[in-house]
């Protein structure tokens, strides 16, 4: 995945006044080619904003690319002109002005506004090819919503409209943000090749056993498959990986985290007890056996998890006492605790 501000926004240098629309086209489309060259050719373009208008026009351009999601896009760039009041005056007159949109300050040129106001998105949102999703919040008070239902009557199918219901313009509140995502990767998931390390003709998996692919050998990331779910598994960035999802130890501290949690809420329910929530925080760590007192080991380290239980509800201390000793009894606990083999063998 690449993702970039245009010219003179956001983490991006230069200066936005000196670009057009037209050029910030052509930067995406060379940035399609550079991942083509580099990485893989992209399969999804995602624009936001005037980068949803700027990812429809350049569609046509990036072949690999299978579909194309907007999200608060106008249906044409001029549309973002209105937005710029009075000072469309002084940038004829000054050739510049520092503009505001979304609490956010831009200088914006005269050539951006003379090419706004002269390209139309009409012919390439009917001509795209491409599978689309618009994504756009009714109470949008930059890009109106209405921008979006041009966009969706003029594509053609598969086409599809998901509302971001009271989400800002900036799709800032992280709630907004996390159902964008999710709704996209649903979505995708039908127009694009799964990953390297997940492909859709392995094998399947016996009934009992997890996989775990590499989704690249040029770092750790895993995907996991259990039955019919799919984790994902990666170390952090000092230690080579990408930080997209646990370790393998905190995928261990977290099956003792629910099965403790679970253990105590099925005890809890088959006795009647008023527990209303339960949670269970998991840390792990390897200590010197010297400084264990009731470990058999006496010398080198030896793996210690520690458990916090948090019991709410109206229970008393011999109900507490009673589930922080069902607690010991989780099956992942005792597995732990007990004589543990592993066998390997390398299959073809």
């Amino acid at each position: 995945m690449l993702r970039f501000d245009f010219t003179g926004l956001g983490h991006s240098g230069g200066e936005f006044a000196s670009t057009s629309f037209a050029s910030n086209v052509e930067d995406l489309a060379l940035a399609a080619g550079w991942l083509a060259k580099n990485h893989a050719a992209p399969q999804i373009l995602i624009g936001h904003s005037l980068g949803g208008a700027a990812v429809l026009a350049a569609a046509s351009r990036i072949d690999s690319a299978r579909a194309v999601v907007t999200i608060g896009a106008p249906s044409a760039p001029e549309h973002v002109l209105h937005n710029f009041g009075g000072s469309l005056d002084e940038i004829r007159e000054k050739g510049s002005a520092e503009v505001t949109l979304a609490g956010r300050p831009f200088r914006i040129g005269e050539t951006f506004v003379d090419d706004a106001r002269s390209t139309k998105l009409e012919a390439a949102i009917g001509g795209l090819r491409k599978a689309l999703l618009v994504m756009h919040a009714p109470l949008d008070e930059i890009v109106g919503v209405d921008e979006a239902t041009k966009i969706f009557v003029a594509a053609k199918h598969p086409k599809s409209f998901v509302t971001l219901d009271k989400a800002d313009h900036l799709v800032s509140r992280e709630t907004d943000a996390a159902y964008a995502a999710e709704v996209i990767a649903a979505w995708v998931s039908r127009y694009v090749d799964a990953p390297s390390g997940v492909s859709r003709d392995e094998p399947d998996l016996a009934e009992g056993y997890v996989r775990s692919s590499e989704v690249s050998p040029n770092g750790f990331r895993q995907t996991i498959l259990a039955g019919r779910h799919r984790l994902t598994a990666d170390e952090p960035a000092d230690v080579g990986g990408t930080d997209l999802g646990p370790g393998p130890y905190e995928f261990m501290g977290a099956a003792l985290a629910a099965c403790t949690s679970m253990t105590i809420r099925m005890y809890a329910r088959r006795k009647n007890l008023p527990l209303t929530h339960v949670s269970v925080d998991v840390s792990h760590d390897r200590i010197y056996a010297a400084d264990c007192e009731d470990c058999e080991s006496k010398s080198g380290k030896v793996d210690e998890f520690r458990r916090r239980i948090r019991l709410e509800g109206d229970l008393s201390e011999a109900q507490r006492s009673k589930l922080l000793e069902i607690a010991d009894k989780c099956p992942v606990h005792r597995t732990l605790e007990n004589e543990i083999k592993v066998r390997t063998e390398l299959i073809a």
